[in-house]
């Protein structure tokens, strides 16, 4: 996702004169597709429609309802979203964070602060995407070697094998119907389960 003029901005403001500093300082980092929304009913449907690459919300004094509808926002529509709030407490900054919020400014709103905060929001929600994909990908290695290991081991029991023998085994079945390690191995463990012989 690039910082370039060609993305789509959506800016959430329920002050009109607000929204048009957002919108001017936007336009002047080059951003010129930028949707105003005055306010948040129905927001997930409108996104959906929109498809922004950046959404921007300014909240002049929020509230912990409407903070938490933003957070629960935040977390399911999954992309850069930079919010402006005027005053804030160390609570929300932290709920901020953890909901996923790219860019949390607190104490006002000038437009020469929205093209840096912008480039801030999509580097961090980049960064941030990158990190929880490569969690997930260790998660799966992690859940693969469990399967693979259990495989292993309902090998080594029912046919005597040593470990080594039975990875082998696996491998070489893998190999031979052309079909990952993993679900070679899962395949073997949910008979194994059907059969009653999955411990072990």
């Amino acid at each position: 996702m690039s910082t370039g003029p060609a993305l789509k901005i959506l800016v959430i403001d329920e002050n009109r004169i607000r929204a048009s500093i957002i919108e001017a300082g936007l336009r002047d980092a080059g951003h010129h597709d930028v949707t105003l929304l005055p306010d948040v009913s129905g927001i997930a449907a409108r996104i959906e429609t929109l498809q922004p690459d950046v959404i921007v919300v300014d909240l002049e004094n929020p509230n912990r309802d409407m903070l938490e509808s933003m957070f629960q926002l935040t977390r399911a529509v999954k992309r850069p979203i930079a919010m402006f709030v005027d005053r804030s407490d160390s609570a929300s900054i932290e709920a901020a964070i953890e909901a996923g919020v790219s860019a949390y400014v607190v104490d006002g709103l000038r437009k020469e602060r929205v093209k840096p905060v912008i480039e801030m929001a999509i580097i961090r929600f980049n960064a941030y995407s990158r990190m929880a994909r490569e969690l997930e990908e260790a998660r799966g290695e992690l859940e693969s070697r469990k399967v693979v290991d259990r495989a292993k081991g309902i090998l080594m029991t029912s046919r005597g094998m040593s470990e080594s023998e039975a990875y082998q085994l696996l491998r070489k079945t893998a190999m031979n119907q052309n079909r990952k390690l993993v679900d070679v191995a899962q395949g073997l463990v949910t008979a194994a389960d059907l059969l009653g012989k999955g411990g072990i």
